[in-house]
């Protein structure tokens, strides 16, 4: 299944490519994915808490 899926978002990525230029090349594959990961962290197979998190240092100025 994911073979198929892959095959689709690099066609549409084809596709965008060839008729809006690089930038909307970029920015549907940043869209797709923070999709991605967006799915991924609903079904609860990733976890993004690490990422909007900060480590407390023990002792360090605090900014």
């Amino acid at each position: 299944m994911w073979s198929i899926v892959g095959l689709t978002y690099g066609s549409a990525l084809g596709l965008v490519a060839y008729f809006g230029g690089f930038g909307a090349f970029l920015l549907v594959l940043v869209l797709g994915v923070a999709g991605f990961l967006a799915g991924r962290a609903y079904a609860g197979e990733t976890d993004l808490s690490t990422l909007f998190t900060r480590a407390r240092e023990s002792g360090g100025a605090r900014w």
